[in-house]
Parts: structure tokens; C-alpha cells; sequence
């Protein structure tokens, strides 16, 4: 579903959705409407997309509180660490791109994806841990001398440790460092009064957030110009029961207004790179699940609806235009998974196409002798692969699989086909059939990429 602005926001919006005990990470195309399905059953509820300046790359707290990263130009997704129960699950990206901070096991952890390497700072009972733009500070939620909950900043070495806030009112939720570092916004005291405070970095002067009338007041995210505060507010109707408000306030309060309403108790919200437009959830159900992914422009104020699914929990705008990603592609009939290039677009359940190639699955019957098979597709008397295909004996995830390419007289309709030919690890019933041999077929240029990330489920 393509969105109808007079000037259309750009970029993808991350998002986590699925079904209890099923969850994955997503890209929606905001131009386009394309989804794009990222993980396969490695994310949670609690799981929210944190994209890297560069927008190359996706790190989330998945199942189990493991902490992934998804390379966005491979498809890859690399498991760094593991974040104990009870602990705080806020990532976030160093201005380099590469270095990811979190805090677990009382430190400070800084991790490099590209070296792997880790260092750290022991600062026990440190959370939502945040750079400056410098890349040479952190700020991070501490303890006081008194046992109250502050925000420091500190160097990246350990050094200049200092306390910003002075806070007395109780815990600090929420907490976000604005893109320019010069304000920290929090919530407090908890779920059930949750008010928002904004601080600034430099004098530590606290700003107060009227918010809604139930004092109800989440997921406050910073515009990426740093001078705006969208937030959900829960609002109650008598008959109808809970809903929510979404917001925006300026940095120190003032200007707040109601942009439009949510179904839901509550809703994450997030920014366009332009700080023009926000995305939020909706659709919600008895249940309280959201379904719905809506936009909303600032400046004109008419809710679009984005995508629907059977459930999203949580959601994330890139700073900028995305470069091409791999997606996930989940066959359960044929049982089947690999990745493909994400820009390409659905044809049917089978077929998958785009400018520069495509691809479409099957299923053959066959004999035991997979060379005879394979022999049986190149040499079809249609000569789909021109009169002298080539073919390639390999294996593939350790079945043993064959690869075809066409000859040069390819007829030009058949736009450069090639096929990959993989044995069942046991053979699979279709429709009261049974398959011994799972086919792939995609142009030449993406055949071997595609097929040497197949699994079979």
C-alpha cells in the first residue's frame, strides 16, 4: 500500500510482528508498501529494532534476551551476546556505526561488529546506556551516593565520570538521549502514573511534560532534529474504555498538541528522517495486541493506514533511505527458507520478481539417482536451458543438490533461467504426492546466491 502525501516520506520502518511465541523482525517500504520478512522465529514481544546511523545494519534483543545483529546487505544476523533476566535491553549505535553499547553483568559493554571484539566499563547497575554524538562519551542511568536513580556521562576509557540529574522523584524509565546530545528525556515513577521529564545535558535543568489527563504517558521518542517529543498518552472514554493520544510537545513542554488517536491502551511511536511524520500502532483488540501500523504527517493531520498483521509490538523509521536488503523467504507446503533479495516483489506464493532477476519453487518427484533428475530438467525436450546447459554437482546444507545454467541459445522469453536442484532430507507430501526433490529456479546472476542459503524446515 503506497502512501498518498503530496510529499511522500521516505525510508523503511523496522518492525516487530508475529503471534504469540512467533515473532519476527520486518521491513515496510514506506514509498512502496513492500514487506519484507527479516528473522524467522528469532525475535520476542519485548524485542524493538534499533537501526545503525548508516541504516546497514539492525540489532534487536531476541528470544532468550540474546542480543542479534542483522547485516542488512547479506541478509546475515550474528548473535553477540546474551543479556540475563531482569536486566535492561536498551542498544543503541555509536555515531561510527559499528559499535554497539548495552549494559549486563554490572558493566558497561561496548561491542565492535566488525572486529567482535567487546570492551567494557564496571559500573554496577548501570542501564540504558546511550553515546553523545561525539563517540567518545556514554551517557548511562546509575545510583547515587544516596541510593537514588541519576544519569551520568562518562568516557568511553572509564574517565569523567559526572552526574547530570539531581532526581529525588523515584526511578527513571524511558530514558533517551536526544540526537544532538544536549537533552535526556525520561519517564517516572512507573507504568500505573508515568509522567515525562526532559532534562538539559549541560545545566541539568528539568523540563515537565503536561501530558494526557490519566498521567498515563509512554514510549516518548525524540524527533531526529531533537526539537520535538512524540509520546502516546492513554486517554478513557466512558463506554468505549481506554485509548490513546498521540502527541507532540516541544523539548521543554511547550506547544503540545493531540496529532490523532490509537485503539490501543498505549503505542510506540517513531520519527521520519524529515521529523515531518510519525508512525504508530493501532488496532487494537480485546486483547490489547495491536494489529495496525498507521502514519500521521505533523503538519497534516490524516491518519494512513500502512500494513496489517496478525500482531506488532514494536517499530522503528530508518534515518534514510535504505540500500538493498536480503529477506527471508518461508515456504511451509514446501518446506523451505533462504534468502533472496528484499526489493523483489510477491508475483504468487511461488514467485518473486524484480528488475534485475527473480525466482519461483517447486517440487519434483524423481528416482533415487539425482544425476538422472537433474539430467531429466536440463535436457527437457522444450530445451528450457537452450541446447547445451551446463550442470554442476555440489551439495547444499550437506544434501546432495545440482546446479543448472543455460546455454547462450537460450530462447530470450525464458530471461536467462538456471535451476537448483536439492534432495529432500526426507522426501515431502503435496497435495497427496510425494516430492523427493526440492527446485529452485532464478536467473543465472542470482541462482548461486540464493540457493546456498536454502534450509530445509
Amino acid at each position: 500500500m503506497s502512501v498518498n502525501y503530496r510529499v511522500r516520506p521516505t525510508g523503511m520502518i523496522s518492525y516487530t510482528a508475529g503471534r504469540v511465541g512467533q515473532y519476527d523482525i520486518w521491513l515496510f517500504h514506506v514509498q512502496s508498501g513492500n514487506r519484507v520478512q527479516l528473522t524467522n522465529g528469532l525475535a520476542d514481544s519485548f524485542s524493538k529494532p534499533i537501526w545503525s546511523g548508516d541504516n546497514r545494519k539492525i540489532a534487536f534483543v531476541g528470544k532468550n534476551r540474546i542480543v542479534y545483529v542483522i547485516d542488512l546487505s547479506t541478509g546475515r544476523i550474528a548473535a553477540i551476546d546474551q543479556i540475563a533476566p531482569n536486566e535492561d535491553i536498551t542498544l543503541d549505535w555509536a555515531p561510527n556505526h559499528r559499535m554497539l553499547a548495552y549494559t549486563t553483568r554490572n558493566h558497561i559493554m561496548m561491542y565492535d561488529v566488525l572486529t567482535h571484539r567487546a570492551t567494557s566499563i564496571s559500573e554496577p547497575g548501570a542501564s540504558d546506556a546511550q553515546w553523545f554524538p561525539s563517540g567518545r562519551e556514554l551517557l548511562f542511568q546509575g545510583v547515587d551516593s544516596s541510593g537514588n536513580q541519576q544519569l551520568f556521562r562518562i568516557e568511553t576509557n572509564g574517565s569523567k565520570r559526572r552526574q547530570i540529574t539531581n532526581n529525588t522523584e523515584g526511578p527513571l524509565n524511558e530514558v533517551s538521549l536526544s540526537p544532538d546530545g544536549t537533552f535526556v528525556l525520561y519517564t517516572t515513577p512507573g507504568a500505573s502514573i508515568s509522567l515525562i521529564r526532559t532534562v538539559d545535558v549541560t545545566s541539568g535543568e528539568v523540563y515537565e511534560i503536561q501530558g494526557g489527563e490519566q498521567a498515563k504517558n509512554y514510549d516518548p521518542t525524540w524527533s531526529p532534529n531533537s526539537q520535538l517529543i512524540a509520546f502516546s498518552a492513554t486517554a478513557y472514554k466512558e463506554g468505549t474504555g481506554y485509548y490513546n493520544q498521540i502527541r507532540v510537545v516541544g523539548k521543554r513542554g511547550y506547544n503540545e498538541r493531540i496529532l490523532t488517536t490509537s485503539s490501543c491502551f498505549a503505542t510506540p511511536v517513531t520519527w521520519s528522517q524529515d521529523s515531518q511524520s510519525i508512525a504508530y500502532l493501532s488496532g487494537c483488540s480485546e486483547q490489547e495486541f495491536a494489529t495496525e501500523m498507521w502514519l500521521i504527517a505533523i503538519q497534516n493531520p490524516n491518519p494512513i493506514i500502512l500494513t496489517k498483521e496478525p500482531q506488532i509490538v514494536n517499530l522503528s523509521w530508518s534515518s534514510g533511505n535504505v540500500r538493498p536488503t536480503k529477506g527471508v523467504y518461508t515456504n511451509e507446503t514446501y518446506r523451505v527458507r533462504f534468502q533472496y533479495p528484499s526489493h523483489w516483489q510477491q508475483i504468487d506464493t511461488e514467485r518473486y520478481e524484480g528488475a534485475d532477476g527473480f525466482f519461483q519453487i517447486s517440487a519434483i518427484g524423481g528416482g533415487d539417482d539425482i544425476h538422472e533428475v537433474c539430467r531429466g530438467e536440463a535436457f527437457h525436450q522444450l530445451m528450457p536451458y537452450g541446447s547445451s546447459p551446463r550442470i554442476f554437482q555440489t551439495r547444499i546444507r550437506g544434501q546432495e543438490a545440482c546446479l543448472i545454467y543455460p546455454s547462450s541459445d537460450q530462447p530470450p522469453e525464458m530471461n536467462r533461467q538456471a535451476a537448483a536442484i536439492v534432495r529432500y532430507p526426507t522426501p515431502v507430501q503435496i497435495e497427496g504426492s510425494t516430492y523427493n526433490y526440492f527446485i529452485l529456479w532464478a536467473d543465472d546472476a542470482h541462482l548461486n546466491s540464493i540457493a546456498r542459503t536454502i534450509t530445509f524446515i
